[in-house]
């Protein structure tokens, strides 16, 4: 298999997971708003895994560690389950996200959901595999929940400044932020799973890792879509026969959106398979990873204009949410230089 042999390697991918992380949710924003996020869920779930097939059958056969059909032959049934049980738990998260930026929009369901993944999986995976500085991991932590905070103060004092503007009431606005926290609480509990499917001689690669865990989103989809379906987060039930009236754009979107996030994954799973010299660590790597929600929030300010007309409270409250971001993200990503 093909791993990072150099710190610097090692965490240019999981810079690299943190941008496709932060941006294949715009691949669902391109479908228009028309294509529900149920539908385009199905396509999105088989680009994860046709993408992880594609790069074990590549960069997992090569390198000097095992090729990826010898470390399957050999791993234990239980780490092929803590890898599938990852994936689960990631998409039932992922789909909940997904809901909420049908309801909030990028830049505020990511930064809630994200973030607090973010601070749950640091937590979870530094307790695991303590590697890097613990006061710096704190320290980042931190600073991002009080991110999460500014951000979501930011989107409530938005939508009370629209409605007022348009001289009606403020709608509730709780839900895509509840929606978020929730997606926020299952996706901070994924990687640890992916890390226990690791550990001992008989672990499962990153590559490995991959493709049981793209089995896991791809499957569990077909049951969770069953549920929201019929009873949606956002609008009203969907028929599956909406799929097969949807544009060629439309299931290409879904793919790639899948393609992206894979490729998070895999450069991610693989910078924290890194020999120990060398390595970020999984919490770090994990941490780095969940900074797509700095990205994903600029491509929600910036690029969608998510907050146009935004007032001078909120534009400041979304700036210090962006300053605190960067300052979190800075102190994880120095963690494993300055260990203790």
């Amino acid at each position: 298999m093909v791993i990072p042999t150099t710190y610097g390697a090692a965490l240019a991918l999981a810079l690299l997971s943190m941008l496709c992380w932060g941006s294949w949710a715009n691949t669902f924003k391109l479908t228009g708003g028309k294509w529900r996020f149920e539908l385009f869920y199905f396509d999105y779930a088989f680009g994860v895994l046709l993408t992880a097939i594609i790069a074990a059958f590549t960069f997992g056969q090569y390198g000097t560690e095992l090729t990826f059909q010898d470390n399957l032959a050999i791993a234990s049934k239980r780490a092929m389950a803590y890898a599938f049980t990852a994936g689960v738990v990631f998409n039932l998260a992922n789909m909940l996200l997904v809901g909420a930026i049908a309801i909030a929009g990028m830049a505020v369901a990511f930064p809630i959901g994200i973030g607090l993944a973010l601070v749950i999986g640091v937590i979870w995976n530094y307790t695991i595999n303590p590697q890097g500085n613990p006061t710096l991991l704190g320290v980042g932590v931190l600073l991002v929940v009080a991110a999460i905070i500014v951000d979501a103060m930011a989107f409530s004092a938005h939508r009370r400044s629209v409605a007022a503007n348009q001289g009606k009431k403020s709608r509730s606005h709780t839900k895509g932020i509840v929606i978020s926290l929730l997606s926020g609480v299952l996706m901070g509990s994924f990687y640890p799973l992916v890390e226990m499917s690791r550990v001992g001689e008989v672990g499962l690669g990153a590559y490995s890792v991959a493709v049981c865990f793209g089995a896991g989103v791809l499957l569990s989809t077909w049951i969770f879509n069953i549920y929201f379906m019929n009873l949606p987060l956002h609008g009203k039930p969907v028929d599956f026969g909406e799929y097969w009236k949807g544009t060629r754009k439309e299931h290409l979107l879904g793919l790639i959106g899948g393609a992206l996030w894979s490729i998070g994954a895999i450069t991610n799973f693989v910078a924290a398979s890194a020999p120990k010299t060398v390595q970020v660590g999984p919490a770090v790597s994990y941490a780095l990873g969940q900074g797509a929600t700095l990205v994903s929030a600029l491509w929600g300010l910036f690029y969608w204009k998510e907050f146009a007309g935004a007032d001078a409270k909120v534009r400041t409250l979304l700036g210090l949410m962006l300053v605190l971001f960067v300052c979190g993200l800075a102190a994880v990503s120095l963690a494993p230089l300055y260990v203790r």
